[in-house]
């Protein structure tokens, strides 16, 4: 088998980008016209440690392996050795922990109207991780996990990047050229 698709830091944890299957990833994916203006804004979501990828999709709808805008073009593997595990029944495992945390924000999201401002896909993944107690934090929110993912978050291929930045400086392109041949003589 072919592995230049695959990118791997243990055992049970391989990206399978032509399968799209991330491992407790945070996915990214851009939003047209919204990501082409604000290339930080984009839509979001959180895979299960099988890879699944849920994501708010809208008004009472989490979705399951069909991201709302398309394949994700970046992502960014959490460590599952950050998830406390220790209760005072004993060790149990993260894996469970990490599944058990990206589907109860599943369960509460899908009872949820989606706001595009205040109560969406970014809110569904913090509460995820805010419920799993990642990295022994409950703190993270909708401005954490923008920049988290714009500033951290790899390309999942070149194609990813350009589907990223294109429409972008695309759009920036056009705006500069119609300033410059509209601006008015002095």
């Amino acid at each position: 088998m072919n592995d230049d698709h695959f990118i791997s830091s243990g055992f049970n944890d391989r990206i399978d980008i032509v399968r799209v299957r991330y491992p407790h990833c945070i996915v990214w994916t851009p939003i047209p016209l919204l990501t082409w203006l604000f290339p930080f804004i984009g839509h979001i979501g959180i895979a299960r440690t099988d890879g699944v990828i849920r994501d708010f999709a809208g008004p009472y709808y989490v979705s399951e392996d069909d991201m709302a805008f398309g394949r994700p073009t970046r992502y960014l593997q959490l460590d599952l050795n950050r998830i406390s595990t220790t209760t005072a029944m004993g060790s149990i495992n993260v894996q469970s922990v990490w599944d058990k945390a990206v589907e109860q924000a599943s369960d509460e999201y899908e009872k949820r109207m989606h706001n595009l401002c205040c109560d969406n896909c970014h809110s569904h993944v913090a509460m995820a991780l805010n419920t799993m107690n990642y990295n022994r934090k409950h703190s993270y929110n909708m401005i954490t996990l923008c920049f988290w993912m714009f500033f951290r978050g790899k390309f999942v291929s070149f194609l990813g990047f350009l589907r990223t930045w294109l429409p972008f400086l695309i759009f920036m392109t056009i705006i500069l050229g119609l300033t410059v041949m509209f601006k008015s003589p002095k």
